[in-house]
């Protein structure tokens, strides 16, 4: 009878040096784990999606809740001329809702990996695995509730009969690319809202002031000092293109879209390289 030796187990060896000084073997370590984060962040997403609507009585309403509302006030603000809104393209309350739900799908994924990587410290020190799939679960939980306010969205095309053209296939795109900024900007504040309870609550108070310098109740305005940090905001050009390929079809900004869609690209891995680097020293200082 033929007898098999075991198999070794594999060993990781930890080094003081940094891995840094080895870009190749980072690299080539970021890419395997990212590949192996798949099947956790399935899991961790399935998980956090069940909780979300079990734990809330009006469960998928909450995704066309705000969008409504928001629309009835500022609508009625508008013909009382409390603010003014400016000529949009399509129905003022399709506006709105429209544009809201592109803006909640943009706060949702600036908060989740901040507010992920927080609940799962206790997790991040007892278990080694590939921390990707903590960021991978929110951004699939990102596109999850976009996909609930999408019947929301063709709803409003529906009853304001909003014409369609050929570029709505181009929308998805731009969607992505606001979704990447999002979760760009998440992860670079993740490792200090470890430490920090302060990071959260200031990034509530900060997304409620960036709303108002984002067109999303209002058309871009074009001169004047708030027009030019409008158009500034890098999230302008991002929400202003998905919602222009989804309606009219016609790009007011496609340079500033690409310039900032290259810099998100760009943001998001060099924020992967240090995501990997300081979530260790950040769970040894909790930890400790």
């Amino acid at each position: 009878m033929t007898k098999f030796a075991p198999r070794p187990l594999a060993q990781n060896i930890y080094t003081p040096e940094s891995i840094l000084r080895h870009p190749k073997r980072l690299f080539t370590r970021m890419w395997y784990d990212l590949l192996a984060s798949r099947e956790l962040a399935w899991r961790l997403m399935v998980r956090d999606i069940s909780a979300q609507y079990r734990q809330s009585v009006l469960g998928v309403a909450w995704a066309f809740i705000p969008p409504l509302v928001m629309a009835a006030g500022f609508t009625l603000a508008g013909e009382a001329q409390v603010i003014n809104i400016g000529r949009t393209d399509i129905p003022y309350p399709a506006y709105v809702m429209f544009s809201t739900a592109l803006w909640q799908t943009f706060v949702d994924a600036v908060n989740g990996p901040v507010t992920a990587v927080t609940k799962a410290k206790p997790m991040l020190a007892r278990v080694n695995f590939p921390r990707e799939a903590i960021i991978l679960a929110k951004v699939g939980e990102v596109f999850f509730n976009f996909a609930i306010k999408l019947i929301l969205i063709i709803g409003i095309f529906i009853w304001y009969r909003i014409a369609i053209t050929w570029t709505i296939i181009l929308a998805p795109v731009a969607l992505i690319h606001l979704i990447v900024f999002g979760t760009f900007i998440g992860t670079l504040l993740s490792p200090l809202g470890v430490l920090y309870d302060d990071v959260a609550r200031g990034l509530t108070m900060a997304t409620g002031f960036w709303l108002f310098l984002t067109p999303v109740v209002y058309s871009v305005p074009e001169s004047g000092l708030f027009g030019a940090l409008v158009q500034l905001n890098p999230v302008t050009p991002l929400l202003v293109t998905t919602r222009e390929l989804a309606t009219t079809g016609i790009v007011s900004e496609p340079v500033s879209f690409w310039i900032v869609s290259l810099l998100t690209w760009i943001g998001l891995f060099l924020t992967w390289i240090a995501f990997r680097i300081a979530i260790p020293y950040v769970i040894e200082r909790v930890s400790s």
